[in-house]
């Protein structure tokens, strides 16, 4: 989805944090795209950006007028709230006009970040988003698929799963378009379904068997551990996994319908691109 050029200003830039992360580099491709002048937010960029270094928020926050917030590895993590609640001080301090959140949909401590950007004097738009169509292409699931088995723990509800280019669509348009201040938008699919239904889809786009085991919580959680993740991601997918995914964000939202005027992309859309890319393995 192209976004409008009216509102350029070159000599104050937009600053997109998590710019290497699946909907932060597709927020940055949009603003480019449309001839914004922006700033990339990481490690190493120049100025570089630093979640865990305060020190670095200065120089990147200079005369930016917009930032996109995309919290790593994720706002539940202890310390998160109080992070990003620094970061909003810092960003109107520093003369930064709009912030876009995204965030996380079930999640209680990114509800807490929500409201303390809602609590400040910025302008804001926040995207409160289900889980991501591009998990089963862009890490995460991605090596077991193409493994051709995964393992998954029991009990997991089903998810309207929602696609990264929507949320994109929508965060890009709201850095620069004033229609979207102040508003929420909750965002999932149209429709949702369970993790082995979307592996399913998958297996039959790539005409490939790709087995799903489904194992106690505990033994998921020994499992990550065994396979070498550290122990404070092991502890963010259980938490993810046991508190998310258990029937809480099942109902279907409206969000992107409320915000760009269309459904949002389909999971069959999705795998139908993606399976051609061969990232899946042979089809």
């Amino acid at each position: 989805m192209a976004i409008g050029s009216s509102t350029r200003d070159d000599a104050h830039p937009i600053l997109v944090l998590g710019a290497n992360g699946k909907t932060g580099g597709r927020v940055l491709e949009r603003l480019r795209a449309a001839g914004h002048a922006v700033r990339v937010g990481s490690r190493a960029a120049q100025p570089p950006f630093d979640w865990e270094d305060r020190a670095t928020w200065t120089a990147a926050l200079e005369g930016v007028r917009a930032v996109y917030v995309a919290y790593q590895p994720d706002l539940c993590v202890p310390g998160a709230v109080d992070t990003v609640t620094a970061f909003y001080d810092a960003a109107a301090k520093a003369g930064v006009q709009k912030i876009v959140l995204l965030s996380g949909r079930g999640e209680p401590e990114a509800q807490d970040a929500e409201r303390a950007l809602q609590a400040t004097a910025l302008d804001w738009t926040i995207v409160r988003a289900s889980w991501f169509f591009q998990n089963f292409s862009e890490n995460y699931f991605l090596d077991e698929i193409v493994a051709g088995a995964i393992t998954l723990p029991e009990g997991l509800a089903a998810e309207p799963f929602i696609d990264a280019d929507d949320i994109a669509d929508i965060a890009a348009e709201a850095l620069v378009d004033s229609r979207h201040s102040r508003k929420l938008y909750e965002l999932t699919g149209s429709q949702a379904f369970t993790f082995p239904e979307a592996i399913a889809q998958i297996a039959r786009a790539t005409n490939r068997r790709i087995d799903c085991h489904i194992i106690p919580m505990d033994d998921y959680a020994k499992l990550l551990a065994e396979a070498g993740l550290p122990k404070d991601l092991c502890w963010l997918v259980v938490y993810l996994f046991s508190t998310v995914l258990d029937s809480r964000n099942t109902p279907i939202a409206h969000g992107v319908e409320r915000a760009l005027g269309r459904p949002p992309r389909t999971f069959a859309d999705y795998v139908a691109r993606t399976a051609p890319t061969g990232v899946w393995g042979a089809k």
